[in-house]
Order: C-alpha cells, then sequence, then structure tokens
C-alpha cells in the first residue's frame, strides 16, 4: 500500500468543512491535492477557502480515484451514497492506493463490500473538526480491511501530522464520539430537569475537567488524582460513589420541547456572537494549546 512519503497527490472527496479542512492539511504539506464535489459552485468556495498550493478541482470521482495516492472521502454521513462513492472510487483506483472515509459513525463493513475489486484497501479514517488543526483521526478497519492497510493509513496520518488511533473492533460512532454522545446525553437530561443551564454545562466543562482531558485525557487524569496510589487508589475509595452515579444518570428524549430549549440556551450564552468570530477564536488557541502541550511533551 501506498503510505508515508510515497503519498504525494491527495484525493478529497467531498469539499464540505471537513473535505475543506482535509485540503488544507494537504496543501500545507506539500502535496497535491485533487478534490471533486457534485454541488454546484463547490469548487468556487474550495478555492475561496484554501491557501494557495497544487490544488486541481477534478471532473469526477474516477479522475480522484485514479490520479490520488491516498483518497479521503467526506461526502453526506448516508450509507447507499458511500456505497456509491467507494463502488466508483475502488473500480478507478490502482490497488495499492487506500480508500478511506471520514464517516463520524458508519462501520466500513457497511460499505466495502460495495468495492468489487479491491474492499480489502478500504477503511475509515475519522478526524474532527477542523482535521488541519486537531490531531486525532479513528483508523477503523471493516471485515475486509487487510492489516496492511490500516498500518499504511497509519504511518500516513502521522507522517502528515496527525496522532492517529487504531479502533481494533468496529462500533457505531466508534469511540471518541461514544464518549462524546455518553457526556452530551446527561447534559441533555441535566438541562431537560432543570438541574442546570446550558452555559453552566459549557462552563462546568471548559473551565473544569475539560482543561485537564485537552492535556492528559481521562484515564491519566484520574490517575493523578489519587496521588501517590494513583488510579488504584481513586478506584477503590471513589469507585463505588461513581457506580451510584451511573445508576442514577437520565436518559432523555430528544422530543422538540428540548430541543428549543438547548437552541435557546446556547443563542442565549452566545448573546449575539457570530459563528464566524468564535470559531477563528477557537482555532487561534488551539493552535496556541497545541504549540503547548508540544512544549511540555504532553502530544
Amino acid at each position: 500500500m501506498r503510505s508515508g512519503e510515497n503519498v504525494r497527490t491527495l484525493g478529497v472527496v467531498g469539499t464540505g468543512a471537513i473535505g475543506v479542512s482535509w485540503v488544507v492539511l494537504g496543501l500545507e504539506h506539500g502535496l497535491d491535492v485533487v478534490a471533486w464535489d457534485p454541488a454546484e459552485g463547490a469548487e468556487e468556495r474550495l478555492r475561496a477557502q484554501v491557501p494557495e498550493g497544487s490544488l486541481r478541482f477534478a471532473g469526477g470521482l474516477a479522475e480522484v480515484g485514479r490520479d490520488a495516492d491516498l483518497v479521503l472521502e467526506s461526502g453526506p454521513e448516508r450509507l447507499d451514497v458511500k456505497r456509491e462513492i467507494f463502488a466508483a472510487l475502488d473500480a478507478a483506483a490502482p490497488a495499492d492506493v487506500l480508500l478511506t472515509s471520514s464517516s463520524s459513525g458508519l462501520m466500513p463493513s457497511t460499505f466495502q463490500d460495495a468495492c468489487t475489486r479491491h474492499p480489502e484497501r478500504v477503511l475509515v479514517a475519522h478526524p474532527f473538526n477542523p482535521p488541519h488543526l486537531v490531531p486525532l483521526v479513528e483508523v477503523v478497519g471493516g471485515a475486509a480491511t487487510k492489516p496492511e492497510a490500516v498500518e499504511a493509513a497509519l504511518v500516513t496520518l502521522r507522517h502528515l501530522g496527525k496522532r492517529p488511533i487504531h479502533i481494533r473492533r468496529e462500533v457505531p460512532g466508534h469511540v471518541a464520539n461514544r464518549l462524546q454522545a455518553a457526556l452530551w446525553r446527561e447534559a441533555y437530561h441535566l438541562v431537560d430537569q432543570g438541574v442546570v443551564s446550558v452555559a453552566d454545562i459549557d462552563t462546568a466543562i471548559a473551565d473544569g475537567p475539560g482543561l485537564r482531558w485537552s492535556l492528559l485525557g481521562p484515564f491519566a487524569t484520574q490517575h493523578l488524582s489519587g496521588g501517590p496510589g494513583g488510579l488504584g487508589h481513586v478506584l477503590e475509595h471513589l469507585g463505588p460513589p461513581m457506580v451510584d452515579w451511573w445508576d442514577d444518570l437520565g436518559h432523555p428524549e430528544l422530543t422538540d420541547g428540548l430541543i428549543e430549549k438547548l437552541v435557546y440556551g446556547v443563542d442565549e450564552e452566545l448573546d449575539g456572537t457570530s459563528a464566524e468570530d468564535l470559531v477563528a477564536r477557537r482555532d487561534q488557541a488551539l493552535r496556541r494549546l497545541l504549540e503547548i502541550k508540544t512544549d511540555l511533551g504532553l502530544s
């Protein structure tokens, strides 16, 4: 499989928020990029958002598959669309070209069988928005994926400055999104029950455990909270109460009323701040945080 320095041309399918960010990542690493999106005006929008570099907008999926050394697909999160896209890519791409999907929850086994030539090179490489800044990428192989394909994906992503992890068994939503969903479920429940406001939930995470999690993650953070006894001490003394909390966690229903309450709460919290301004400042903070983590050996 082509990997690492042998990937010189990056193929990007779908140029929405994730696809644009993949394009930026490729250009920042000096790669040629060939991109395609069927939406009207997609090329103009893409070129308006990316830096100068070797970017070509393809005429279709076959051209991307034929010319790329690695394909990153970021199309709609619909199984029928994924199957159609990957069947076309598989028909055009050389056998040693990885075909990857940015799917946030679909398992690769559900669409790789649409590839009749080489399903063994199909897998999920799920990034986090924005992919050119956030290091994590979840690599998930399907039932037909060869270990060589997984290893090639890990090597290439590291070469592009990412911090990939190998998800060893397919589960819906992969891993990080399942962890987020668990937190969101309880957050929605607490808001729905009137325990706390939307804004205070954000403060509780962003100015509390979220700061520590961004540096070390939940397990290492919990270990440090145990003093000399580490994680074993924490689980011995605080484990039983935590089990009681688990039993009391909510199971909210995403009703129209709850959705309205959550949306209103975010609008009230942001108080007219534009999304564009917030994204720009968030990305600036991400860059600084990543630099600090690197400087202190925490990445």
